[in-house]
């Protein structure tokens, strides 16, 4: 009789252990994505194309972790995951779009100089 309840408390032991593990896992995935959100609001501003790169690598990885944990998720939890995407995506477009016209705006400036440059070479 001891041996029986024994095992059934491992058994509930075990239970519980897996499902409080796939709970701080799952929310582990959302504290990910809230910390992403941060980091991009807070330093984006100051990201060359390399941390660019790595943002957009993070955001697929952090989008995997989530996503093995679909079903798993409350309603409110997708909710805040939603607007969490949203916040980073908003970052992203907004920081690409100012890299993208700063390059443009030194490819110019590069462009220029070296027509300047040519001008010079050929009138003197």
């Amino acid at each position: 009789m001891k041996t029986r309840t024994l095992i059934v408390a491992m058994m509930m032991a075990a239970a519980t252990t897996t499902m409080l593990s796939s709970c701080a896992t799952k929310e582990r995935a959302i504290n990910r994505l809230e910390r992403f959100s941060y980091e991009l609001r807070d330093h984006s501003a100051y990201y060359d194309l390399d941390d660019w790169k790595k943002a957009a690598e993070k955001f697929v990885d952090i989008r995997k972790d989530i996503s093995k944990h679909e079903l798993e998720y409350t309603s409110e939890q997708k909710a805040r995951i939603g607007k969490l995407e949203g916040k980073c995506a908003g970052y992203m477009s907004k920081g690409a779009k100012e890299g993208i016209f700063d390059k443009i705006k030194g490819f110019g400036n590069e462009i220029n100089g070296i027509l300047k440059g040519i001008l010079n070479s050929i009138t003197e």
